[in-house]
C-alpha cells in the first residue's frame, strides 16, 4: 500500500448503487478535523465536543473553501455552503475503535452522487482514499486484530451460508489464534532451553531432557494434525461444495437440477444432447452452500459442439467435491451406466436412480457394493429430500454440523500448518536419534515461525499485501 499509518484515510464503506443508507468512513489523526469541516450538528455544538461512541444528528455541507476542489465544474446549489443532506455522525476515539485510530463515520442517504461528493470533499480537506482492506490492515497493525482474525472479517462478509458464518465468527473471536499461540509458546519455550544448552555445551549442561523435548513436540504435532484434518470440511463451509451432475443423455440430469433448485433453470426436452455446456447454480443444503453443476450427457458423438460440452463435463467432474450420478431406473443398465458407476464409486458420490414414478428395472440395492444410492423421481419430487440428505452427509458427515472446535478454512493457514508439520517431524527424528541441540533447534524454530505466520506474529509485506488485497475498499 502506497500510504503510511500517518495518513488519514477515507472511503465509501457501503456497496455501490442506491440504498437507504450510505456510509463515509474516515480513520486517522485528522479524521475529526476533516469531518468537522463538513458537519453541522443540530445541537449547535462543534463535533470536537460530542460524546464518543454515540450517534449525533447533523447537516452536511461543503465549505466554500473546498467547493472548487470538490466540484470543479460548478458549485453545488445556489450557495457553496448549501446543506447537502442530513446525517447521523459517529465519532469513535482511538484506540477504542475498529482501526485503533480516531474514526468518524458519516451515515447519509445512499446516493452515489452524494457519497462521491462527500468523499471528494474529505480528500480535498487532507485525507486520501483508502486502498482495499486498509481499514482492517490498520486494525491488524495497531494490535486490534491478529492476521487470522483480519481474514475472518473478510470471511464474515463473504459468508455464503449460516454454517460458513458460524465458522467465520469463531475465527473472528480468536479461537484459532488462541490454539496456535499456545502451541507456538510451547515451541518457543523449548527453543529457549535448547539455545541455553548450546551456550553451555562445553560444560555438558543440559537445560531440557530428551523426554521433555519429545513431549512438547508431540503435543504440537497432535494439534497440527487435528487442524489439518479439518481443512477439507472447512473449505467446503467457507467456499461451498461443488457437486457435478453426471450421466448419459436423457436420464433426467437437467430435470433433477431444476427439482433441486425449485425453478426451471435448465432446458428439458426429450431430445438427447440438449445440454451442450455446463450450467452452475447454488442451493443451500441445511446451511451448507452447494454449487450444482449440470453437465452434458456423456456418450460417444460426432457432433463437435456436443463433444466440447462433454469435454467440459469431464473437467467439471475432476474438480468436483462430489459426483452425483443419475441413471434411468426404468431401463436396464447399459455398459456406459456401469462404466460411470465404476468411476464414481471410488470417491465422494451419490447415485440417483431416477424415474421411480415408473416401474423400476434397476434397484439401488443391485448396484455396486459401497455405492451410495437413492431412488427418486425428478418429475414428481419423490425421494428428492432423501437425496438432499445423502448429498449433505457425503460432503460433511452424518451429523453434518460443525464441531465446537477450531476449523481451518484458509489455504494460507493450511500451507503454514503443512510446513510446521514437516519441521516438527524432522525435529522428532532428530530428538529420537540424539542429534545435537543445534539441529533440533533449527527445526523447532522453523515450526514456530510457520505457526506464527497464521496469526501474523511472523509476517512479511508480501503476506500482508496478499491478504488485504482481497478486501473491498472501505473495509
Amino acid at each position: 500500500m502506497r500510504g503510511g499509518l500517518e495518513d488519514t484515510i477515507c472511503a465509501i464503506a457501503t456497496p455501490a448503487g442506491e440504498g437507504g443508507i450510505g456510509i463515509i468512513r474516515l480513520s486517522g489523526s485528522q479524521a475529526l478535523r476533516i469531518a468537522g469541516g463538513l458537519v453541522r450538528l443540530r445541537s449547535g455544538h462543534p463535533l470536537t465536543s460530542v460524546m464518543t461512541h454515540s450517534l449525533h444528528l447533523a447537516d452536511l455541507a461543503i465549505p466554500a473553501s473546498l467547493n472548487e476542489l470538490t466540484h470543479p465544474n460548478g458549485t453545488v446549489g445556489a450557495s457553496s455552503s448549501d446543506v447537502l443532506d442530513e446525517a447521523l455522525v459517529a465519532y469513535m476515539k482511538g484506540p477504542r475503535s475498529f482501526t485503533g485510530e480516531d474514526v468518524v463515520e458519516l451515515q447519509t442517504h445512499g446516493g452515489a452522487t452524494l457519497l462521491s461528493l462527500l468523499c471528494r470533499a474529505c480528500v480535498a480537506a487532507g485525507a486520501r482514499l483508502a486502498e482495499p482492506g486498509e481499514f482492517t490492515k490498520r486494525a491488524f497493525l495497531n494490535g486490534r486484530l491478529d492476521l487470522s482474525q483480519a481474514e475472518a472479517v473478510l470471511d464474515t462478509i463473504r459468508a455464503k451460508s449460516a454454517i460458513s458464518l458460524t465458522v467465520a465468527h469463531r475465527q473472528l473471536r480468536g479461537d484459532l489464534a488462541r490454539e496456535v499461540d499456545a502451541a507456538r509458546a510451547g515451541l518457543l519455550g523449548l527453543l529457549a532451553h535448547l539455545e541455553a544448552g548450546i551456550d553451555f555445551v562445553e560444560e555438558d549442561i543440559s537445560f531440557v531432557q530428551k523426554d521433555d523435548m519429545e513431549r512438547t513436540v508431540a503435543g504440537v504435532v497432535a494439534l497440527v494434525q487435528k487442524l489439518q484434518a479439518t481443512a477439507r470440511e472447512g473449505r467446503l463451509f467457507r467456499e461451498g461444495a461443488r457437486v457435478v451432475i453426471l450421466g448419459r443423455p436423457n436420464v433426467g440430469k437437467s430435470s433433477l437440477m431444476n427439482r433441486l433448485l425449485k425453478e426451471e433453470r435448465a432446458i428439458v426436452t426429450p431430445i438427447p444432447g440438449t445440454t451442450r455446456d455446463v450450467i452452475e447454480e447454488s442451493i443451500d443444503l441445511g446451511g451448507l452452500m452447494v454449487n450444482l453443476i449440470d453437465t452434458a450427457g456423456l456418450r460417444e458423438t460426432e457432433d463437435d459442439v456436443e463433444r466440447e460440452g462433454i469435454k467440459r463435463s469431464r473437467s467439471a467432474q475432476r474438480e468436483a467435491d462430489l459426483q452425483l450420478l443419475v441413471i434411468d431406473g426404468s431401463a436396464s443398465l447399459t455398459r456406459d451406466d456401469q462404466s460411470l458407476i465404476d468411476e464414481v464409486v471410488g470417491g465422494k458420490h451419490v447415485i440417483a436412480v431416477n424415474k421411480a414414478d415408473l416401474p423400476l428395472r434397476v434397484s439401488p440395492a443391485s448396484l455396486s457394493p459401497g455405492a451410495v444410492c437413492a431412488a427418486i423421481s425428478a418429475r414428481s419430487g419423490a425421494g428428492v429430500d432423501e437425496l438432499r440428505s445423502a448429498i449433505r452427509a457425503q460432503l460433511v458427515g452424518a451429523g453434518g454440523e460443525t464441531t465446537d472446535g477450531v476449523m481451518i478454512t484458509n489455504i494460507r493457514h493450511q500451507t503454514a500448518l503443512d510446513r510446521a508439520g514437516l519441521s516438527l517431524r524432522q525435529a522428532r527424528a532428530s530428538i529420537a536419534e540424539g542429534m545435537a541441540a543445534e539441529l533440533v533447534a533449527i527445526d523447532v524454530r522453523s515450526a514456530a515461525d510457520a505457526l506464527g505466520e497464521i496469526t501474523g506474529a511472523i509476517t512479511t509485506d508480501e503476506i500482508l499485501e496478499r491478504v488485504f488485497s482481497e478486501f473491498c475498499i472501505g473495509k
